[in-house]
């Protein structure tokens, strides 16, 4: 019979696939200003080989993905 550990760990499971699902992947060759015109840090660039977004742009588009509000 399952319990509510059982109940929690299967949550968590679904809402671990669901986060590791929605991640971005990067690949091929960083970008040097990211759309917004913020310049990507050479640091942030050699990081994440491939990333196109500066990290406040990149934070957006994660609580985006979450679903939360930023005011």
């Amino acid at each position: 019979m399952a319990d509510d550990v059982d109940f929690a760990d299967a949550r968590i499971e679904k809402e671990l696939a669901s986060a590791l699902a929605a991640r971005v992947i990067y690949s091929g060759e960083s970008a040097h200003e990211c759309e917004c015109g913020e310049v990507i840090s050479e640091g942030r660039r050699l990081a994440v080989p491939g990333v196109q977004e500066c990290i406040a742009c990149a934070e957006q588009a994660a609580l985006k993905v979450r679903g939360v509000r930023r005011g």
